[in-house]
């Protein structure tokens, strides 16, 4: 199905043209045999940082496209309906390189070329083995020794752990709670980091997750981002923005399922007609168009007041917790169009379904999403 798009600028447009080639062309011929490979496609990660799709958002002096959000989100919605895992990808990298890019020095700033680029890919290590919603309460220590921060502990379901170039880690120099919390750039060769076996995960395949353990670690006083105590204001202010990116993955993958079941029904006939044309089935499909287009709808209005400096964090958290349980609904009934025929990985909506999944549990889970959302509405 055509998406009919309203766009700010011509260049938006061609910036969306220019996603679409490529994600016909570099990303869907590509996605079955990564996935059934469990490879990382860093390769394709390089080719979209070359073509600029990797820096939407970010100023032109350090090398990004100054592009709104309104128009990332629907780069990644367009990546995320031929390959979730190539826009998860590009969703992380971009949340990764947001903490230098409002945050860091100007002599810290001199990476992010490279890194809006993806020539240098990062990693968010938020996460840890004994909690991820519970933020404040991470137990990874960092403690200055002269020039430098020795950190100890350990982060887990990190993407990109075992191919990034950089890492965010979010650890504690301070006292309990937020404020003790801060952000320091590492360096993944740093004697001490060590990534661990690759998680066996139910989707994704191609975008493997792991923990990261850091075991006295020293990391340059000088990649301390916004200073002592910050790294609590720095990880939610991302993650606000970061649930935008999921939010327009959980779109763009719904899409797919819903074009895929919308085409295998207009084939199959049943009773001498098509499928399409039973009203049960029929109905089941319009309820996810309608769905899908109010997603998108809400995810827009989301970005768009980001782009104007309004408050936005509730609004993120809502358009996150729509599209993904959206997208749960859509790719789960488009194996039930197919029938048999969806359980077999020979059609890719039984890879829709399990990747859809994740959705709802990265960047926040719904029910911290709810929780937040019922927190502003108690606030009046």
């Amino acid at each position: 199905m055509t998406v009919d798009r309203i766009l700010p600028t011509d260049e938006a447009r061609d910036l969306l043209d220019l996603a679409t080639d490529l994600a016909d062309r570099e990303l869907a011929p590509k996605v079955a045999g990564f996935e059934e490979r469990g490879e990382f496609p860093r390769e394709v990660l390089r080719t979209l940082g070359r073509s600029g799709l990797l820096g939407l958002p970010y100023p032109e002096e350090y090398g990004g496209a100054a592009q709104p959000y309104e128009v990332y989100v629907q780069v990644l919605e367009i990546l995320a309906s031929r390959w979730l895992a190539v826009a998860e990808a590009v969703s992380v990298h971009t949340l990764s390189c947001y903490p230098l890019a409002r945050f860091g020095t100007d002599e810290q700033r001199k990476l992010l070329p490279d890194m809006i680029g993806g020539e240098l890919l990062g990693a968010y290590c938020l996460t840890e083995p004994q909690g991820g919603s519970d933020a404040a309460a991470l137990t990874t220590r960092a403690v200055r020794d002269g020039d430098a921060y020795v950190v100890s502990g350990t982060k887990a379901w990190i993407t990109h752990a075992r191919s990034a170039d950089f890492y965010n880690v979010f650890c504690r120099t301070g006292g309990p709670g937020a404020k003790g919390i801060s952000c320091l750039l590492v360096d993944p060769r740093t004697p001490g980091v060590a990534p661990q076996a690759v998680e066996r995960t139910m989707g994704l395949h191609s975008s493997p997750v792991a923990q990261i353990a850091f075991d006295g670690v020293r990391v340059p006083a000088e990649r301390l981002i916004g200073g002592e105590g910050m790294g609590f204001t720095i990880a939610m202010s991302a993650l606000d923005s970061g649930r935008l990116g999921i939010a327009a993955c959980a779109v763009g993958l719904a899409q797919a399922a819903l074009d895929y079941a919308v085409a295998y029904a207009k084939e199959r006939r049943q009773f001498g007609q098509a499928i399409i044309d039973f009203q049960g089935l029929g109905f089941v499909l319009a309820d996810h168009a309608t769905q899908i287009s109010a997603a998108r709808a809400l995810l827009l209005s989301a970005a768009r007041l980001r782009d104007a400096g309004r408050p936005y964090a509730v609004e993120a958290a809502k358009a996150k917790l729509f599209a993904t349980d959206v997208a749960m609904r859509v790719t789960t009934d488009a194996v039930q169009v197919l029938g048999g025929a969806g359980y077999v990985a020979d059609h890719p909506v039984e890879r829709y379904m399990r990747e859809a999944k994740v959705l709802q549990i990265v960047e926040g889970t719904n029910q911290i999403q709810r929780l937040l959302i019922s927190r502003a509405l108690a606030k009046g």
